[in-house]
């Protein structure tokens, strides 16, 4: 092992980056900032059949998109390449020859049919399955016979026996395995492809990685790996495995979990921002000294330390995620602000997609409404629904609507108020302001028995932005002809 921290983020492209993904490789690029060290991106792209396409761009792109960058991988090279594992196929041939050799390996000649049948039946017993062995320990005559009938070969790990496997996890504490229970294990596979934990192997020892930060699934795959590196006389990496990130039901987060979104390209999409996303992610599993929550990349880097990972599972919690996003929405300048959800608008056929400048100046003002509320870009259109909602009656009222309106003060306050404003020169919200005013002197009603009643009918919710700016965004208009037709038919509750 070196000195020099150097730790990898190792994604198999069998699909696109998820928050599983997106939380190794963040824990990985922080633990190595912190520590000065290097950070690195190797694709595992063995599985073949797995693989899919776009799963390796989607992996570096969206990681990029939340503000990590890598020292070596196969956009940016490195003196460790090649840096996908189908490229390394050489490499790996002198170190599996190596164990078949000095018989730490040996070819296994069963079929899938006969190991299938093998596992029916130790299941049958009441026994764990488990590569039997019975390869171990084949004649020469035997092997010719298999050769002659053209079975192809994997290649199996000899498990040695009444051996202790025992490693100090950053997380978990001091682990230990029996190697009595494990079996041996196909290390390469009939079409000469070596399987994840061979390959694995060679990659961290070869590329010289320190420390191996990775989620709680891979802990039964440790003694294995922990095996190969004393058959080679090498020295393991330090291990960490981070625990499980759980729905709030506290089940493992799948990706056919459909009560939360996975992928960071659909939180993109949504109008997630990448530092919000980064903060968020980082505190699933990890925790810093203190309340405080909101950090910075740089605060992070500095903060970061792997003895605080947390030895319980991280829950996924969407409230939590979507008030964090909000947080960093009310930091943008409004701008920005404005230029990430008119888009979300235009989608959803709002407003025209080439507006002219005083459609823009006013989509401009309605949005502006919600940047203290918003939570996620695409929210702007549930949000922002009034604005574009020109119905002068409103036929369907909730409970809380029901009850506003019930007062008996309400024709009187509507009254009054419909009338000030039909006397209006010019509709703004500094003109609007002081009717209302005038409404509460005139009508002795103060609070929600004089503001209610007016926002559920002129702008036909009991909730939303400061009335004066709504109302002048709604237009003299509708706001008349809403109020006039309540009066009009007399619409008490």
């Amino acid at each position: 092992m070196t000195e020099e921290v150097r730790v990898r983020y190792a994604p198999s492209p069998t699909g696109f980056l998820h928050i599983g993904n997106a939380r190794t490789a963040i824990f990985n690029y922080l633990f190595a900032r912190h520590a000065g060290g290097k950070f690195i991106i190797r694709i595992e792209d063995t599985d073949q059949k797995r693989n899919v396409e776009g799963g390796e761009e989607s992996q570096l792109k969206y990681l990029k998109w939340l503000g990590l960058e890598w020292d070596e991988s196969v956009d940016v090279g490195g003196e460790y390449g090649p840096y996908r594992q189908m490229e390394r196929l050489d490499s790996y041939k002198k170190y599996w020859q190596e164990l078949l050799d000095k018989g730490l390996a040996y070819k296994c000649y069963c079929t899938p049919e006969e190991l299938k049948a093998e596992r029916e039946k130790q299941m049958a017993n009441g026994q764990t399955p488990g590569y039997s062995g019975k390869c171990r320990h084949l004649t020469p005559e035997q092997i010719a016979q298999f050769e002659a009938e053209g079975r192809k070969p994997t290649i199996r790990f000899r498990i040695p026996d009444d051996q202790k496997i025992e490693f100090d996890d950053i997380v978990k504490g001091h682990v230990t395995f029996e190697s009595n229970d494990v079996s041996d294990f196909v290390i390469v596979k009939q079409n000469g492809v070596p399987t994840y934990n061979f390959a694995v192997v060679v990659d961290d020892h070869l590329m010289k990685m320190s420390h191996v930060l990775r989620g709680e699934e891979h802990i039964s795959n440790t003694p294995k790996q922990i095996l190969l590196f004393r058959a080679f006389g090498w020295q393991p990496p330090i291990f960490g495995h981070m625990t499980l990130i759980v729905n709030e039901s506290h089940k493992k987060l799948s990706k056919r979990d459909n009560s939360i979104v996975q992928f960071i390209e659909q939180y993109k999409k949504m109008g997630f921002l990448p530092e919000a996303l980064f903060n968020f992610i980082t505190l699933l599993g990890w925790s810093p000294k203190g309340e405080e929550e909101i950090f910075s990349r740089d605060e992070f880097i500095k903060l970061f330390d792997a003895n605080r990972l947390s030895k319980s599972p991280a829950m996924f919690d969407k409230s939590k995620l979507e008030w964090m996003n909000g947080q960093y929405i009310k930091k943008m300048p409004e701008e920005e602000y404005v230029q990430m959800v008119l888009p979300y608008m235009a989608d959803a056929g709002l407003i025209p997609a080439e507006m002219t400048e005083e459609q823009r100046n006013w989509a401009t003002r309605v949005v502006l409404l919600y940047q203290e509320q918003l939570h996620f870009g695409a929210d702007i259109v549930n949000l922002c629904d009034m604005f574009f909602n020109k119905d002068i009656a409103k036929t369907e009222l909730t409970k809380d609507e029901e009850k506003i309106l019930s007062g008996e003060q309400v024709t009187d306050v509507l009254t009054v108020f419909e009338h000030e404003l039909s006397g209006l020169s010019e509709w703004t919200a500094e003109a609007i302001a002081p009717k209302i005013k005038v409404t509460q002197k005139e009508t002795k009603q103060r609070g929600w028995k004089l503001y209610m009643p007016i926002r559920v009918i002129a702008t036909g919710s009991a909730h939303g932005p400061e009335l004066p700016e709504a109302l002048e965004l709604l237009g003299r208009d509708l706001v008349l002809k809403r109020l006039e037709h309540y009066l009009s038919t007399e619409q008490t509750v």
